[in-house]
């Protein structure tokens, strides 16, 4: 018996020949400390010759512990918020997703990265832009990707959020979570021992908003220096807007009724960074003169749609119309994250226009997505 901890065992073959029936066990360790009650596994191969000796080492538990611990993932990048990376590896993953999405739209697929790698997607909170655009990109780059739906795991309820992300680590090699509380993304990351990249939670929105920034790159030849008016409810986009204000230099809005105001934490941390200039207003058709972007979301997220009606008539005014975009000058985009209530918070002559750059920006959740996946797995 060892002592405490459990079993490290090393495998090697006691042969006289060598057969193609066993290929994967020879020359390697067995992994995750498996335990074995004797020192001698007898393979399927017909010739008792043919053996696998196992010579145990013990573990201590500190060290079967920091498997799991947040230290054990140092060499690893999770993708959970924008300002946990500096500018220049903000801009590096912006220069990837340009360079591997010029690459796909070539018709070569002979980049393959993430060959022999799978993926979890977790889903609480569904959606048909992030599936698809994970899976996809992970897909098309060679890996596999697993959806798990809100009634597969159903995570923190039938099963802790712990439990999960120690589990999915010995299956997976990377982590994709949409989920309501942003304390669940936390936790994955921090039981996790592979990448964890935030599809979405209800505070912020990272992989949206380096989309937005890969689309304002192509249109507007810049993201430094814009002026980006986000006009509606001061939501988890407006948080991860903020956050890349606190990174990158530019002019950011948020035009919303008064109550409606994003965390006012967060107000504070983009400011106080000292990066970019950060507004609050009331007052959409002062805020959005001279924009680059005009830019809104539903009123109502998902986990608010009975709210619906209320918002309707606090958000009057707020909507963007054409008059409002001829205040903001002609060379202002219009983006939308998507989905979007057409009638409601954008009219359907604004979302149409030439001007308007939502559905490219909805492909980039792709490209952008593949370069984050490919910063987290080092590739």
């Amino acid at each position: 018996m060892a002592a405490a901890g459990s079993c490290h065992c090393a495998v090697r073959f006691d042969k006289t020949a060598r057969s193609s029936a066993f290929p994967p066990l020879y020359g390697q360790k067995l992994r995750h400390g498996a335990h074995f009650s004797g020192t001698t596994i007898f393979s399927p191969v017909s010739s008792p010759a043919f053996r696998l000796k196992i010579s145990c080492q013990s573990r201590t538990s500190s060290a079967v512990s920091a498997e799991s611990s947040v230290s054990g993932k140092a060499d690893l990048k999770d993708f959970l918020h924008i300002n946990d990376f500096d500018k220049d590896t903000i801009l590096k993953i912006l220069d990837r997703a340009i360079e591997v999405k010029a690459l796909l739209k070539s018709g070569d697929r002979s980049f393959l990265p993430f060959k022999g790698k799978t993926m979890s997607m977790i889903f609480t909170k569904p959606s048909m832009r992030t599936r698809v655009s994970f899976e996809t990109g992970f897909t098309l780059l060679g890996g596999h990707a697993i959806y798990l739906g809100p009634d597969d795991i159903q995570m923190g309820k039938r099963e802790e959020t712990r439990d999960i992300a120690r589990v999915l680590s010995r299956y997976n090699d990377i982590i994709m979570a949409r989920v309501f509380a942003h304390q669940d993304i936390l936790d994955l990351a921090k039981y996790a021992t592979v990448p964890v990249i935030n599809g979405l939670t209800d505070y912020n929105h990272p992989c949206q908003i380096m989309a937005d920034a890969l689309t304002m790159i192509e249109h507007i030849g810049r993201l430094e220096g814009t002026k980006v008016v986000y006009v509606g409810d001061g939501n988890n986009i407006v948080h991860s807007w903020l956050l890349l204000a606190s990174v990158i230099p530019f002019h950011f809005v948020c035009v919303c009724p008064k109550g409606f105001e994003p965390d006012e934490k967060t107000v504070e941390k983009a400011r106080k960074a000292g990066i970019s200039k950060i507004e609050i207003s009331n007052d959409p058709k002062e805020a959005v003169r001279g924009a680059d972007v005009v830019y809104s979301d539903v009123w109502a997220s998902m986990g608010q749609k009975e709210e619906a009606a209320y918002r309707r008539q606090v958000f009057k005014g707020f909507q963007i119309d054409q008059s409002l975009m001829n205040l903001a000058g002609p060379k202002a985009f219009f983006m939308h994250c998507l989905p979007a209530e057409r009638g409601v918070e954008v009219t359907d002559e604004v979302i149409e226009a030439p001007y308007s750059i939502v559905f490219p920006q909805a492909e980039n959740r792709l490209h952008a997505q593949n370069a984050i996946m490919l910063h987290a797995l080092g590739r």
